[in-house]
């Protein structure tokens, strides 16, 4: 069995039933009704930017787990990709008196209101899987180039030397993420001067989406040889879209491990690798490092969460009944 592991691995713990949806929600035995937090156990804040993709569900899940298990209390709130909305949640967060603020920014820039009130009440910030300019004493992550290097580079081997017209689906317009999963594709496959990179529309990581730009785009691209989604969700929607018009001869390729893409790189068909991106352990990382924040441990100002390559060597090994692919795998 092959693995390619590029940095440390964290690995979650068990499972937990997720909390019923709202604006903003507490974990069993949160803060009191006026603010008030219960005595005897610590007060986690956490700001998600959406609930909208698998890998934002299990993000939550992931601290959820590590919350409970640290016998911390996580205050939730879904901004609902609406930046305003994520200032006034950060805002409700502070009221009610966390001790600590885990920040997954629905706009790096324009969560800055929000983070401001929270230096304001002296309540520190770990931002999680995308960083902002300034605001946070930690980032909780992972290489999102490498993640995009990876993947293109077997793509480009894949593509051979003949190269072709490749697709690529973004993810969020002005975020890092994808600004990264761009950069390190573009540079794997750059010294093929015959792999041609359509750009194609901002899906927002977000399948239906992906499916209606793959649509339009393979009417104009129709000798696509490959297709590179910034998420597995938005590649498999662009794959969703190849089979119902029999074009099963065009490459895909997407990251973050999400099991359904895991299983299609198994089966030996189109889709060819993703990148190792286990929202669980993500999650679990993000809490263990905001709460070493809150005891007044020193902490990097980036902590890399790690990541490695999916392929078809390997793609069986990772299998299993969970959402992604879990990294550790041995």
């Amino acid at each position: 069995m092959r693995m390619k592991r590029i940095f440390g691995m964290f690995v979650a713990t068990s499972a937990l039933a997720s909390l019923a949806a709202c604006s903003v929600s507490t974990t069993p035995g949160g803060t009191e009704s006026g603010g008030k937090k219960s005595t005897g156990s610590l007060s986690i804040g956490f700001s998600q930017a959406t609930q909208q993709s698998p890998f934002y569900v299990q993000l939550r899940t992931g601290a959820e787990q590590a919350a409970k298990k640290a016998g911390a209390k996580l205050n939730f709130a879904d901004a609902g990709d609406d930046v305003t909305k994520q200032n006034n949640d950060i805002q409700d967060l502070i009221t009610r008196g966390v001790d600590v603020l885990l920040v997954n920014p629905v706009d790096p820039k324009g969560v800055k209101a929000g983070l401001a009130a929270a230096k304001a009440a002296g309540i520190p910030v770990v931002t999680v899987d995308r960083p902002v300019p300034s605001g946070a004493v930690a980032h909780v992550g992972r290489d999102n180039k490498e993640m995009g290097r990876l993947v293109g580079a077997e793509v480009a081997k894949a593509l051979g030397a003949q190269g072709g017209k490749v697709i690529e689906i973004k993810g969020d317009a002005g975020g890092a993420v994808a600004r990264d999963r761009s950069a390190g594709f573009h540079e794997a496959v750059a010294a093929n001067s015959k792999i041609k990179i359509v750009p194609g529309p901002y899906c927002d990581y977000i399948r239906s989406k992906a499916v209606t730009a793959m649509q339009d785009l393979l009417q104009t691209n129709p000798d696509v040889k490959a297709v590179y989604a910034h998420n597995d969700d938005m590649a498999l929607g662009a794959l969703q879209v190849l089979k119902e018009n029999n074009r099963t001869d065009v490459r895909v390729a997407g990251v973050d491990g999400l099991m359904e893409a895991v299983k299609s790189i198994a089966s030996d068909g189109p889709y060819l690798a993703t990148a190792l991106n286990d929202p669980i352990s993500l999650g679990a990382t993000a809490v263990t490092t905001a709460l070493d924040v809150q005891a007044g441990k020193k902490v990097p100002a980036s902590v890399d969460a790690g990541t490695g390559l999916i392929d078809r060597a390997d793609a069986a090994t990772y299998t299993g009944s969970g959402t992604f692919a879990l990294t550790g795998k041995e």
